[in-house]
């Protein structure tokens, strides 16, 4: 009874599967609406959600590229490397994670720091890159970041930091903790100098970076919706045997709660810095 069944058209197939090939990838989906996005239209916005002003997450090099003229810069101290100290092994070892991060992202670490200009304005940024083992801070992010802050003091530049972080590195132990002191003593020294720092805090800053320098900056910005905090919510609630309310710890939360300056669209935020950095100059 063959002769029942419907013949399918083969000429139909292939148009059908040359359709699928030329449209895949071309289409995201965000997070935010379910809208289906098209990319050049979201590459075009910042990678913004120009349905619903949902903030994808950028990259380091990205974030350099969005902030410094022309998209030029010059980086420095990318050739640290952490030189796994305590040997840690879980299901894998440390050093196997740091080699995989490193082949994914093009970095030796989880930060790039560079220099270039804002506006004209000669400027020193430090943006995290969460795709290195979640933006955790080790002593290699440390080290960075304190030389950071040592260059813009030198040079009286002033320095922003864009956080995008898990928080310490737990592969480290005692080593990661460290840096919180040791780059809000930095800091410190840094403000005696009267040199701008502006902190920039993104999708999802957390830890031990919250705990220390994200929240260190003479002005703190968040982007729309960003998560912001120390321990994780469920850590909380089972901690104080509380509900939380409704948005804790996401960025329109805390500046509500004033622990932040300002929310600012990625859009905007070029014009924002620039701005604040005319208000701020020391010369």
């Amino acid at each position: 009874m063959s002769w029942f069944k419907k013949q399918k058209n083969p000429i139909a197939n292939t148009k059908e599967e040359e359709k699928t090939v030329r449209t895949e990838g071309l289409f995201i989906k965000c997070d935010g609406c379910q809208a289906f996005i098209w990319k050049k239209d979201l590459e075009a916005s910042e990678k913004v959600c120009p349905k619903c002003g949902h903030h994808f997450r950028l990259n380091a090099r990205e974030r350099l590229e969005m902030l410094f003229d022309g998209r030029t810069y010059r980086v420095f101290d990318d050739h640290l490397i952490s030189p796994d100290p305590l040997e840690f092994v879980d299901r894998e070892s440390y050093a196997e994670k740091l080699a995989a991060a490193r082949k994914a992202t093009g970095t030796n670490d989880a930060l790039i720091s560079a220099s270039g200009t804002l506006d004209g304005r000669r400027i020193l940024i430090s943006a995290m890159e969460y795709r290195f083992i979640g933006g955790s801070m080790g002593s290699v992010v440390g080290e960075m970041l304190t030389r950071a802050v040592e260059r813009a003091i030198q040079e009286r530049t002033p320095l922003i930091v864009v956080s995008a972080s898990g928080g310490a590195r737990m592969h480290e132990g005692t080593l990661s903790l460290m840096q919180m002191g040791k780059i809000s003593g930095a800091l410190s020294e840094l403000d005696d100098a009267r040199v701008p720092f502006i902190s920039i805090l993104t999708d999802p800053t957390t830890g031990g970076v919250t705990a220390s320098y994200a929240m260190l900056g003479d002005l703190n910005i968040a982007e729309p919706g960003a998560l912001i905090g120390f321990a994780g919510p469920r850590v909380i609630e089972q901690t104080i045997r509380q509900k939380l309310p409704k948005g804790f710890q996401r960025a329109e939360f805390l500046l509500q709660h004033g622990m932040l300056d300002a929310i600012v669209d990625r859009r905007n935020l070029k014009s924002y810095l620039a701005n604040a950095l005319e208000f701020m100059r020391t010369d």
